[in-house]
């Protein structure tokens, strides 16, 4: 009996591990359970997490009355190869928009993990035998049944360790920081654009200065100690920061670590308020940036932002406001245009009438503003009008953010990088400035708490003004959009709904004429599918 029972192990080991796999993707697209948002998830979404085994429980229940064990062993084995073959058929033609990282927690995590699926399946093997076969089996099916929950054993017992690491990281970051004197650190926050406006800072300093953000979305206290440790060194004149935050006391966190002297705040908006539970929180986070300047920093803030405007600030920094609208502001863009090639403005400055042109191939009136704040520091860094110019005609676009791509003989507006409402409307805004055909890509937008269905449907009333066809992904998530469209009278022929990202584009081949745009707005993460 041990012999077959060993047999059986190996197959359902097999098994779990890969699907242990799948739970630990969705536990890293989920912070590590921080704040218990993997739970929450699941809690949403159990059929992704417990799945695919009632039928086996069943069979076990049936076993037990009629006691057949050589029935119950092959129908366990072929069970599992089935569940094993069908798994590595889903992952074939799955396409994650976010694979999964192979970081030193996430071997680490794996290897307690695999500790902790085998140790029961070890002790089993000493003490089976026909008595106790069936409860053998059933204790398996079960633990592979809970493998979601089941992996927060393996997260439980890496936390002591995880805490050391990150001890120990955050000791070297602050130590290398401090032994830079003359690196001048910048803070940039905001409840959307920070990337965008990471980025374009960095254009525009690197005319003058050897000038370093953190990579791509590197956020959090591990990303920029990653940075700090990994990327800076002695030549490195400016150290760009972006500062990510879901909870009060998160920017001060990073403050804490990388001391800035310089910080922007882009807009205060409701991403995030899920978590953060009221705007007023999420405007409090914000400014933990301003009000961890030194005495002589420079805090840059945006005039037309009335979360901004209305703030008091506890901090006597220097403080200068840029803006579109306000006319009240030391760094103002005026006479905006718009077209497929970019954007076109006058800038002026306080104390002086003399508007200054600047162009850029970024494209939006979001992009201005990120524009505006990287001139306003740029001016307090000794820049010159000419170098600012410069600077400013050489941004690139930023990957995902209304990143104009041509696909064959269809001109993709990529703005699929973390959607937001003021960001959906610019986004919107550029579409309609575009010849020919317009087509709305998107699954909506998240984590707007109790406001998400309003923002989503007022989303839907905006996208019906532009669009000539609309592709929705998630028949469920976008059921705000939808209502949205149908208050507008839109053609309901010409709402498209799917719940797979990847039919998209074959869809708008169908839809498609000789010169049609189509705008890709937010692109959610793999635990919002709806498959």
């Amino acid at each position: 009996m041990a012999k077959e029972f060993l047999i059986s192990v190996i197959i359902y080991f097999i098994y779990v591990f890969l699907k242990s796999g799948n739970s630990i993707h969705m536990l890293q697209q989920n912070k590590y359970n921080r704040k218990k948002t993997y739970l929450k998830w699941l809690a949403k979404n159990p059929a992704k997490g417990f799945k695919d085994y009632s039928i086996f429980f069943v069979l076990l229940i049936v076993f037990i009355f009629i006691g057949n064990l050589p029935l119950l062993i092959l129908c366990f084995n072929v069970l599992y190869l089935i569940l094993t073959a069908n798994l590595l058929l889903e992952r074939k033609k799955s396409q994650n928009k976010l694979p999964l990282k192979y970081t030193a927690r996430v071997k680490r995590l794996i290897v307690t993990n695999t500790i902790v699926l085998l140790l029961p399946i070890i002790i089993m093997c000493f003490f089976v035998n026909e008595i106790n076969l069936v409860y053998c089996y059933l204790i398996l099916g079960l633990l592979a049944y809970l493998n979601c929950l089941y992996i927060l054993i393996a997260l439980l017992i890496n936390t002591p360790v995880e805490s050391l690491v990150g001890l120990y990281f955050k000791h070297k970051a602050i130590n290398k920081i401090k032994s830079m004197k003359s690196l001048k650190v910048i803070g940039i926050t905001g409840s959307y654009g920070k990337t965008s406006s990471k980025n374009i800072l960095n254009d525009i300093l690197n005319i003058k200065y050897n000038s370093m953000p953190t990579p791509k979305n590197f956020n959090t206290p591990f990303g920029l100690m990653i940075t700090i440790n990994n990327y800076l060194d002695k030549f490195t004149d400016v150290f760009i920061a972006e500062m990510g935050a879901c909870q009060e006391g998160d920017i001060k966190e990073l403050c804490d670590l990388v001391h800035p002297k310089y910080g922007i705040i882009t807009r205060i908006g409701v991403a995030h308020l899920a978590t953060f539970g009221s705007r007023e929180n999420i405007q409090k986070t914000k400014f933990e940036l301003i009000e961890s300047l030194p005495s002589d920093g420079i805090g840059i803030l945006n005039g037309d932002d009335e979360w901004q405007r209305s703030y008091k600030i506890k901090n006597n920094c220097k403080i200068k406001w840029i803006g579109i609208d306000s006319e009240d502001v030391d760094v103002r863009a005026k006479n905006i245009t718009l077209s497929p090639k970019g954007t076109k403005f006058d800038c002026y400055f306080k104390g002086d009438d003399k508007p200054y042109q600047f162009e850029t191939k970024l494209l939006g009136y979001a992009n201005v503003y990120n524009i505006l704040a990287g001139i306003a520091l740029g001016i307090e860094f000794g820049m010159t009008i000419e170098q600012l110019q410069a600077g400013v005609s050489k941004v690139k676009p930023v990957e995902h953010r209304l990143e104009l791509k041509r696909n064959g003989d269809i001109t993709i507006i990529d703005d699929a990088y973390n959607s937001n409402p003021t960001g959906a409307k610019m986004a919107l805004d550029v579409l309609k400035l575009m010849p020919g055909k317009h087509i709305v890509v998107t699954p909506g937008m998240i984590e707007l708490g109790n406001e998400e269905y309003a923002k989503n449907k007022e989303f839907g009333m905006q996208i019906a003004d532009c669009a000539d066809e609309v592709v929705l992904v998630g028949a469920e998530k976008t059921k705000p959009i939808q209502d949205g469209l149908k208050e507008k009278g839109y053609d309901e022929n010409k709402i498209h709904i799917i719940n797979d990202v990847l039919k998209a584009f074959p869809l708008v081949q169908t839809l498609k004429e000789n010169e049609t745009y189509v705008l890709l707005e937010n692109d959610l993460p793999d635990i919002f599918n709806e498959k």
